[in-house]
């Protein structure tokens, strides 16, 4: 598939971009070389593949969820120029 003026024209209105008429040509260019690989890709004959969601079988393996004692906080907030408990405090800017 080769992209034209329009064609690039209507890719601009639609994702309200403006592209500048000196990089026109190379966003052109560009555009057309991934619809070329995405071609090529298309070529591949997938029918006898079946769909893979997860590479382990039996779905994802998730970790036990435990806490943590973790100081970081503490950390964080002694670099802070102002702070509250384990606030940050920072000036009022809505009334």
């Amino acid at each position: 598939m080769q992209i034209d003026d329009e064609l690039l024209a209507k890719l601009e209105k639609l994702s309200s971009l403006e592209i500048s008429e000196d990089k026109r040509g190379e966003i052109k260019r560009q555009l057309t070389e991934i619809l070329t690989f995405v071609d090529v890709l298309n070529e591949l004959d997938l029918s006898n593949v079946e769909a893979v969601v997860s590479s382990i079988d039996g779905g994802t393996l998730l970790r036990e969820d435990v806490e943590i004692k973790s100081d970081v906080i503490d950390s964080i907030l002694k670099h802070a120029p102002a702070r509250n408990e384990h606030f940050f405090v920072v000036p009022k800017i809505i009334e």
